[in-house]
Formats: C-alpha cells, structure tokens, sequence
C-alpha cells in the first residue's frame, strides 16, 4: 500500500480541527440565541404613556329627586274629636284655608271659667284700687290715716294688679288652645294624605300618623348630590340640565338655587338644590331625575389613560417607568372619560407610566 505524504496527512487534520471549532461556534451561538428568545418571552411587554397636563372636560349623568317646595305633616295640639273634614286627597288649598275643626267642650269650658276668674281678679282690684285712692286723699288730713293702712292697702292692691294680669294671660292662652280646633293651611298647595274621619278621637301626644299633609308643589326642589371634584367647581345661578322620565326624556333646565357647603363623609358628596317652577302641574313631589352635569375639567390637573391607575383595596396609584425601574405613585383621580382620567399625585409632566397597568406588577428598582 502506498503510504500518503506527511503534509497532506497534517491538512486533514487541520481541515478536521476547524470544522470542529467551527460547529462547536454554532451549537453555542444557537444556544444563547435560544436563551435569548426564552428571556424575551418570560419578560413582559409593557405598554408606556406619557403624562400631559390640562383637564378633562366630561359630563357626567347623576341621580336626582323632586320633592315639594315645602311640606308639613299636620298634627293635633289639643285632644279632641273630628268634626269636620274639609279637604281630602288631592284638594288644592290656600294659605290659611280651614282644613279641619275638631271639637272640645272641655276646652270651651276652661274658656269660661278662665273669662270669669278674670273678671273677678279685675273687680277685686278695681275695688281696692278705689279704696286706696280714697286713703291717700285722706292720709293728707294729719292724723286721719295711719300709715300702716296705707302701705297694707297699697300692697293689696299691687297684689291685685299681679293677679289681674295672671288671670288675663291664662285666659288668652285657653283661647288660643280653642282656636287650635280649627286646622288651617299654613300655605298653599295640595292635600297629599289623609288619615282621619269624622268622629275620630285625636291626640295631642300619639304621633303615629299626621292628620293631613300638606305639600306646596307650584314650585319644586330638584335635590342631586353632586361628587366634591365636581361641587367645587359649581355655583349658584349656573344652569343645570335634568331629564325627568315620567315626561318621556323631554329636557329641562333650572338655576342652582343653594348649595348645602358641607360634604357628605360616607358619600364624599355636596347636596345641591335647583328651583323648578311646576306651572303646568306636570310634575309631581318625588319623581325620579337624571341630572347632567357638564365639567372642564382642572387646568392644573395631569392626564393618563384610564386603564394606567390602579384601584385596589388599600390605594389607588400609577406605576412609572423610568429606565427599566418601576414605581408605584399613589394619585387620586378626578374628571373622566372612557380611556383618560385626571389624576393628582407626585408625578412630572412627561414621565412614562405603564398603561395597562395592574396588581400583579410589582415595584422593581435596579
């Protein structure tokens, strides 16, 4: 066998050394290659924004209720027996109208006896009044008069006087608790319930359930609770635009007539009143109202999309990211829209929070 050349032999052996290293070069590149395709797959895609500045104009629809004007439930002062009803449900009245007259005798008795103790306390002192005038024309006469008699009768007569004015206030005062057996309207509206019947025994003390109530509804209190970001920025005379469903969407607007200046604690919430005048009679007390509230948001407030703040049990906050780092800055929230919100917290007007933000993304600082 003829035996090969020494170089050629050392060639192969090169050529085999090479191909060596240069598969062993690919394996390892292709295994970081897949290291590196492993790491982008475990290692999240966040979507960024960046914080603006300025407000969000929104309108925002919130629950309301009509109620009367004024309204008063009508109770018995005195015990006594209906009489006479002269309203029932529904009857429009006027101020000052009789409603109803119960009856009493033994007020109208107490009546008399009080006119009579009253009289006779006046006639007493009437006379005594008389005899003291005569002692002091007297008493000028020296000796006539002792001044132990003059002062005894001045007194009787002061005494007179303090019991003559007694005798009148309690006999004005059984008068006035006679002219409560006649129930009148304190104002003018309408008869909205009634609960009693000729014959029936009324009392001054059982509270259960008005004899009448009385409701004025020519005009009505739209009552809404308006959130505090919101409140703050209404006044009184802006005009509001309410829809009341019983009149089949047909829009409405009145004046903000007073603001109640104190915020609900558990609602975080202003009451607001607005007038509406009822001259139709369309409207009734405690009809249900959608409000719409139109707000331009704050000037000085930063806007991120809805989806970056995070509201959990504990906080409600953004998570910023800068350079990789991420962290959690607590805001609170005002005006909205579907995919932005005002937010006011430590944030700087350009820096990049995640926008779809959630719990399960922890803070993590490099």
């Amino acid at each position: 066998m003829k035996k090969q050349p020494f170089n050629t032999y050392m060639k192969y052996c090169l050529i085999s050394l090479l191909a060596s290293v240069l598969l062993s070069a690919c394996a390892e590149n292709r295994a970081e290659e897949k290291k590196t395709e492993a790491v982008k797959a475990v290692a999240p895609a966040y979507e960024l924004a960046t914080v603006e500045s300025g407000g969000v104009p929104s309108t925002l629809k919130l629950p309301a209720q009509l109620s009367a004007y004024q309204e008063v439930s009508l109770f018995p002062k005195v015990n006594g027996y209906v009489k006479n009803v002269l309203v029932d449900l529904g009857s429009y009245v006027s101020k000052g109208s009789l409603l109803m007259e119960l009856e009493a005798p033994e007020l109208e008795q107490a009546v008399l006896l009080a006119k009579e103790k009253y009289a006779k306390a006046n006639a007493d002192f009437s006379i005594n009044k008389e005899h003291y005038q005569r002692l002091l024309e007297a008493s000028k006469t020296k000796g006539a008069v002792s001044l132990m008699d003059l002062s005894t009768i001045k007194a009787k007569m002061n005494a007179d006087t303090a019991l003559v004015n007694a005798e009148k206030a309690n006999w004005e005062m059984q008068k006035a608790m006679l002219g409560y057996l006649k129930v009148v309207a304190p104002f003018s509206g309408v008869i909205t319930e009634r609960n009693i019947h000729p014959g029936a025994l009324v009392s001054a003390v059982a509270k259960d359930k008005p004899m009448l109530e009385l409701k004025q509804i020519a005009n009505l209190r739209l009552q809404v609770d308006v959130p505090e970001h919101l409140a703050v920025n209404l006044h009184e005379r802006d005009t509001l635009s309410f829809y009341v469903s019983a009149l089949q969407g047909k829009k409405l607007r009145g004046k903000i007539s007073r603001k109640s200046r104190n915020i609900n604690s558990h609602y975080r919430s202003e009451r607001i009143e607005v007038d509406v005048a009822n001259t139709g009679g369309q409207l009734a007390s405690g009809m249900y109202a959608d409000v719409l509230i139109y707000s331009k948001g704050n000037k000085n407030a930063l806007i991120v999309p809805k989806s970056a703040v995070v509201t959990s049990t504990e906080r409600k906050y953004v998570l910023v990211s800068d350079n990789g780092n991420i962290r959690k800055i607590d805001v609170s929230t005002g005006n909205q829209t579907l995919d932005k919100v005002e937010v006011y917290g430590e944030l700087q007007v350009g820096e990049q929070v995640i926008s779809n933000a959630s719990e399960e993304i922890k803070e993590s600082i490099k």
